[in-house]
């Protein structure tokens, strides 16, 4: 005769009920936002979404005041600013800065910066620092992304007129002006700066 499997000695494993999200309060936003500034450099219109996220599930799940909620995050941020953890200013050139490095061109680079939620006199800053520190700046970065990409003077020669018109459409995605591009995909070949014999087999580096 089988056996009751609910009189056994292995009992039913329930599953544990997901934890729910703490009350939004003062104290605990500010606990977060030091947390999240810890791990990450953000912007004040970041850190703004990010803590009124939290009260928006507060107020669902707890009834919180949004308005209330609201203005402890104001108070949280203005007080972030006083003391120097939130620079909005430092944060859009240090960004911009990056991004150039990487290979973005200034129109990109302000476009990134708005979507992250910074004001329209940082972000001018941030560009015009770019531009006062080398003129030279917006080609050096197309120049990067080609690099990257391996595209126009890291052609093989042979390919290079071939693919111009994409290497140029390609450019003008990234935001670089046509006379940008055209200086950069103009510019002397390195292809031969290979080691002799070496022969380039794919454009991804591991």
């Amino acid at each position: 005769m089988a056996s009751d499997p609910s009189s056994g000695s292995e009992t039913a494993k329930t599953p544990r009920s997901r934890r729910l999200p703490r009350k939004a309060t003062p104290k605990r936003l500010a606990r977060g936002a030091l947390a999240y500034l810890d791990r990450y450099a953000a912007s004040s219109g970041q850190l703004r979404r990010i803590l009124m996220g939290r009260v928006e599930r507060s107020a669902r799940l707890h009834d919180t005041d949004r308005e209330e909620g609201a203005a402890a995050v104001e108070a949280i941020i203005a007080r972030l600013q006083t003391q120097g953890l939130l620079n909005d200013r430092a944060y859009a050139a240090a960004k911009a800065a990056s991004l150039q490095r990487r290979g973005q061109s200034l129109k990109a680079i302000a476009a990134y910066l708005a979507r992250k939620s910074l004001g329209k006199d940082d972000i001018a800053a941030a560009l015009e620092a770019l531009r006062a520190a080398d003129d030279g700046a917006e080609e050096a970065a197309a120049a990067t992304y080609c690099r990257k990409r391996r595209i126009g003077p890291h052609r093989p020669p042979d390919d290079r007129a071939a693919m111009r018109q994409k290497d140029l459409a390609a450019l003008a995605r990234r935001g670089f002006s046509y006379d940008t591009a055209c200086r950069v995909l103009d510019a002397e070949a390195d292809w031969g700066a290979l080691p002799e014999g070496a022969v380039a087999v794919s454009t991804k580096t591991r």
